[in-house]
């Protein structure tokens, strides 16, 4: 039985809960948050989801963070009633508080970033807290990626499914997508697309930051899944960087392959000198 704890019941954290329960792929989802009766409603009403749409993910909310204990896969949302947009993430001196508070019952499980905002708490967790790096992982770069493979399929008259890509870089200023490793239908996208057409896409690229709570609660499931599967596609994702593109001690932005114990593998792909100048710049900021 896979079971997913999301600490927080805010709009992150119910958007998540949502998109776990509706693909029907882990076995049970638990919504923590010091608002027990609302992570507690919000869970019934996504098991009378569950039922019209005939998905069998158990869901249950609580404010008892022991209910942790044992999980495969933990995700660090919002909090209920917390305003100011980002602010309502479990991040900086809150968040370090949570991890070292609920440290016993996390163990050795992955912890999923799932906010806009997190790159501080996952270097401190990484530093201060000294949780390895493959178990600190944020999702939100897969919800910019989802968003550029959604305009990219525009351009080329395909589905969104057809286009794989990565973002690398830093977020939120500095995204850098490796055209030159990116496919469409397997094709190069270089060969499908005119340089014309991508520049188009690449002046949105800035206006799609930041993704809304349902991109990125979409996002923080698909890093979920690849992490209880062992997923052989690549996600992009946030963590410390460990040497990759000359990079360490810092936050930077890498598709990954994931596994149950976190990250197994960052890709670093071969750039051209024009990617490689905007990610050298990116992670110099």
């Amino acid at each position: 039985m896979t079971t997913v704890a999301i600490l927080g019941a805010g709009d992150l954290g119910g958007a998540t809960a949502h998109a776990l329960a509706a693909a029907d792929r882990v076995s049970r989802v638990i919504l923590v948050d010091a608002a027990a009766g609302v992570a507690a409603g919000k869970a019934l009403d996504l098991q009378q989801m569950g039922a019209i749409l005939g998905v069998h993910v158990q869901l249950s909310g609580t404010d008892d963070i022991s209910r942790v204990t044992g999980c495969d896969v933990v995700v660090l949302a919002d909090r209920f009633g917390s305003h100011g947009g980002g602010h309502s993430e479990w991040r900086d001196d809150d968040g370090l508080g949570l991890l070292r508070m609920s440290a016993t019952a996390i163990g050795r499980a992955p912890l999923v970033f799932a906010g806009i905002a997190q790159g501080g708490l996952i270097a401190t967790a990484a530093g201060e807290a000294g949780i390895a790096r493959g178990r600190l992982i944020g999702s939100a770069p897969e919800a910019l990626a989802g968003a550029i493979r959604a305009i990219v399929a525009v351009e080329a008259r395909c589905s969104p499914a057809e286009v794989s890509l990565a973002v690398y870089g830093d977020l939120p200023g500095h995204p850098v997508v490796a055209w030159s490793d990116a496919s469409i239908g397997g094709a190069a996208v270089e060969r499908v697309l005119s340089a014309a057409q991508l520049a188009r896409i690449e002046s949105r690229v800035g206006h799609l930051w930041p993704p809304g709570p349902y991109a990125l609660g979409a996002a923080a499931a698909r890093v979920v899944h690849g992490l209880v599967e062992s997923s052989r596609q690549a996600v992009s994702v946030l963590t410390m960087l460990d040497g990759e593109f000359g990079a360490r001690r810092r936050t930077g932005v890498v598709p990954a392959l994931l596994a149950p114990a976190g990250i197994v593998h960052a890709r670093t792909p071969v750039l051209t000198t024009r990617e490689r100048v905007q990610l050298d710049s990116a992670l110099r900021t």
